[in-house]
This record gives structure tokens, C-alpha cells and sequence, in this order.
């Protein structure tokens, strides 16, 4: 059974990238260009991981990567953040298992995922 991953990237040509490299390598991919009412299909879905664009590392911006680590049934779903802030690295203090930087290399992401999904 194919890995589920879902995506949550505010740019369409990203978003589009990431879901062949995932396809390609043999991931379902499960696509969002924005996370408002994202929860609920986090839920219902229950991936095997999660690629989060965030735009910045604040409250806001890190809302929903603590609520699905801070929820009973989501906690051991493991969040990837991408983006290109530069104090990003912060957002793993936080909520992230992982981050990667924008632009990213194709490899890294999905050594990335690999390895959170082995940890998982």
C-alpha cells in the first residue's frame, strides 16, 4: 500500500512539482494550496506524513503544525515544514519534526521523508 502524503503548499507550481516527485516516487499524494478547514481532512485522511508550507515562523504561521501535534490522534504524524524564511529553523524548537529550506533539492526532500517515515 502506497505511502499517503499530504501537502499543504500555497504556491500551484510547487504544489504541482511536489506531487510528481512524490508520484514518481511512489507516494499518494493528497494536495492543499491553503490550510483553512485543513484539520478536519487531516483527520478523516490520517497520512503517513505532512509536507506544511509555512510562510513564517509566528503564532499564526505556526498554528496549525502545533494543533495536529498537539492533538491526541494526529501527534504521531510527522510534520516536514518547507519554507524559505530565514529563521525557519525555529519552527522545529516548536511543532516541526523536520524542515526543509526553500528552494529545496528534489533528493533532500525525499531523504527527508524517508526518514521520518522509517522514524514514525
Amino acid at each position: 500500500m502506497k505511502k499517503r502524503i499530504l501537502v499543504i503548499e500555497n504556491n500551484k507550481e510547487i504544489l504541482e512539482l511536489i506531487s510528481i516527485v512524490l508520484m514518481d516516487a511512489g507516494y499518494e499524494p493528497t494536495l492543499y494550496t491553503n490550510e483553512q478547514g485543513i484539520f478536519e481532512h487531516i483527520v478523516e485522511i490520517n497520512p503517513d506524513a505532512i509536507l506544511l508550507d509555512i510562510i513564517k515562523p509566528t503564532m499564526e504561521g505556526t498554528a496549525l503544525c502545533r494543533q495536529i501535534k498537539e492533538a491526541e490522534n494526529t501527534k504521531h504524524i510527522p510534520v516536514i515544514v518547507l519554507s524559505t524564511h530565514s529563521q525557519i529553523g525555529k519552527v522545529k524548537e516548536v511543532c516541526a519534526d523536520e524542515v526543509v529550506e526553500k528552494p529545496f533539492d528534489i533528493d533532500e526532500l525525499l531523504a527527508v521523508l524517508n526518514e521520518q517515515l522509517k522514524a514514525a
